[in-house]
């Protein structure tokens, strides 16, 4: 298939935007007692718009890789056999240890962000939000450079299939094959068994980022990376822009034609889940990809290119700062100490809204107070990359 020389697309530096935000959003309640369900996980099957963020997050990890390595791979492959051998074997190096490097510092910020501020290494998480992230983007980033878009797709859907089959005809120790309840499913067993101490505290019996889950979010991140292949084809913009959404129809409807029999499940990360979310990123994407690199209507995006050019920053100090508000405690008026984060919200937000719209504020707030933040770094030209 033939492929155009990459090229920075705003549109999915403003998708990524689009989804950190998301992800300040929801992560940033005023009070967890008090979220609307839009900004809430479904408590187990189903879904919510909270639980498309983190499936988009690894969307955009995939397309970005043929968009970062595409070029250089085609023209490896394009080399004369004999010719410039020992010019194409470097170079190949180099792009492996490329990823190897960005694979470790993402994994690495991610156990950190687990252990800060106590570092108690006994029993703090392992999993995590950047470890998935950083594994899925390892793997992905291999297979496109050692694999053609066909295989990429056999091994996308391979992934989906024995998953599935693993989760229905595997039995966890005491429960019956198929069981996929919080205590139940295969998944779940696995994680108690191998990650013991080191499992998410709040799941206690599973983690939303498990070890066998990670089967099928590297299927959600190959979604992406045949997206991004897509794009970097010859193809008339708007045959992109239809090829896309098309595709993101096919897979909502397969995702929701398999959910009677594998439900939509985001901490178990499901074959469906992977499906239906997948379409709901390549419409989003394609939307993205009309409005602002076809129409050229950027104005209104401005905002979400700022967050998504530093997304990685943004996640991990927006992180840091959620933590330092719940450990800093300050006087109540009755006397108490409270943390940072509640004495604000009583005081600054609860005292004038009702409890809700309150909490509601309090989030948008701190997308705001990190916009301001972003938008410093962007007008220097600072773009903390890993």
């Amino acid at each position: 298939m033939p492929s155009l020389p990459a090229a920075r697309l705003v549109s999915l530096d403003a998708f990524r935007g689009i989804t950190i935000a998301g992800m300040v959003l929801v992560n940033n309640p005023g009070s967890w007692a008090t979220i609307y369900w839009p900004l809430a996980h479904a408590e187990w099957h189903g879904w919510t718009p909270t639980d498309l963020i983190f499936p988009f997050f690894l969307f955009i990890v995939g397309v970005a890789i043929p968009l970062a390595f595409g070029k250089r791979v085609a023209a490896a492959r394009n080399t004369d056999v004999d010719s410039d051998a020992a010019a194409r074997r470097g170079s190949n190096r180099d792009l492996y240890l490329k990823v190897v490097r960005r694979t470790l510092i993402i994994f690495a910020l991610g156990l950190f962000l687990n252990l800060f501020p106590y570092f108690r290494f006994a029993t703090f998480r392992i999993p995590g939000v950047l470890q998935r992230i950083a594994l899925c983007y390892f793997f992905a980033a291999i297979i496109f450079l050692k694999t053609r878009l066909r295989t990429q797709l056999l091994v996308a859907v391979g992934l989906l299939l024995i998953y599935w089959l693993l989760m229905s005809w595997l039995a966890a120790p005491g429960y019956a094959p198929g069981d996929l309840s919080k205590e139940g499913s295969l998944a779940s067993f696995i994680d108690r068994v191998v990650l013991r101490r080191h499992i998410w505290s709040q799941g206690k019996v599973y983690d939303p980022e498990g070890i066998l889950s990670t089967i099928p979010a590297l299927a959600t991140t190959l979604s992406g990376v045949l997206a991004g292949q897509w794009l970097r084809t010859t193809k008339a913009d708007h045959e992109k822009v239809a090829g896309m959404f098309a595709a993101g129809v096919v897979c909502i409807v397969l995702g929701w034609a398999w959910n009677p029999f594998f439900p939509i499940n985001k901490s178990l990360w499901t074959s469906s889940y992977v499906l239906f979310t997948a379409g709901m990123a390549l419409q989003l994407l394609a939307f993205c990809y009309w409005l602002i690199d076809i129409k050229e209507y950027r104005r209104w995006a401005k905002p979400f290119v700022v967050f998504g050019v530093n997304a990685i920053a943004l996640f991990v100090g927006t992180g840091l700062m959620a933590k330092l508000l719940g450990l800093i405690k300050v006087p109540a008026s009755d006397g108490t100490r409270i943390s940072l984060h509640n004495w604000i919200y009583r005081n600054l937000f609860l005292s004038w809204a009702p409890p809700y719209r309150a909490s509601l504020a309090f989030a948008l707030t701190m997308i705001l107070v990190w916009l301001g933040l972003m938008w410093i770094l962007y007008r220097r030209k600072v773009f903390l990359k890993v």
